[in-house]
């Protein structure tokens, strides 16, 4: 296996320890609106999704209909609170800086949410122009559909089969698989929780990770060894 030619990681859950700071505001929402649900259990349940996605899973599930309104304002919310909450998980930035092949961000969050957060925890610099939302690719689908992997391995002229992607959520981790690329699951976040790194090798991840000081290792592990 060659070396890899690009590193795409995840932002919330695995840059950014964002997660759970959303699931308190999302919950609270869903809570008032008749769908009482813990943050917790939010997070765990809908990790990796965006809010309208998990809007629409809960009305199919329990037929409670949502005003359309409470996406507008869970967006607001979680912005306000992650301008003075959000906080890089311990030891991003020397994982980034680590990485000495291209390395790029593909996230479910907004690109305004995406500059806030990597501005306040000074992660931008590191990843400077090389930011992906999949709400502003051509497609517009969020993961767990393989399009901005893919959009992102093609504007950084990258070969998907040599692009590692670093993901804390099974949406993600089945979406970089679609797309072809070799997965590293990450359960170092505050949302992380009891089986979370089984439903990430289940989904597809080859190795998962809870501190990032581990992640140099294995990113030069993998890159010496197929999973073909």
């Amino acid at each position: 296996m060659a070396a890899f030619d690009l590193v795409i990681f995840d932002c919330d859950g695995v840059l950014v320890d964002s997660e759970i700071v959303a699931a308190r505001v999302e919950a609270e929402l869903l809570t008032s609106a008749g769908y009482e649900i813990a943050a917790e259990d939010l997070a765990e349940r809908y990790a990796g999704l965006t809010f309208k996605d998990i809007l629409l899973s809960i009305e199919r599930q329990a037929a409670i209909p949502f005003q359309a309104s409470l996406i507008e304002r869970a967006e607001a919310l979680v912005d306000q609170r992650l301008a003075s909450e959000v906080r890089a998980i311990d030891g991003a930035h020397a994982a980034a800086s680590s990485v000495n092949v291209q390395r790029c961000i593909c996230s479910n969050s907004t690109e305004h949410r995406l500059e806030a957060m990597l501005e306040r925890t000074r992660l931008k610099p590191l990843f400077e122009g090389r930011v992906f939302s999949s709400r502003a690719i051509p497609s517009g689908k969020p993961k767990p559909a393989p399009d901005v992997f893919l959009y992102a391995a093609k504007t950084m002229g990258a070969d998907p089969r040599h692009t590692l992607v670093v993901e804390d959520s099974v949406p993600g981790v089945h979406g970089a698989r679609s797309a072809g690329m070799r997965v590293v699951g990450f359960t170092g976040a505050s949302s992380s929780y009891s089986g979370h790194a089984d439903a990430l090798t289940e989904a597809g991840a080859e190795t998962v990770i809870r501190r990032w000081a581990d992640f140099p290792g294995v990113m030069t592990a993998l890159s010496e060894w197929s999973d073909a």
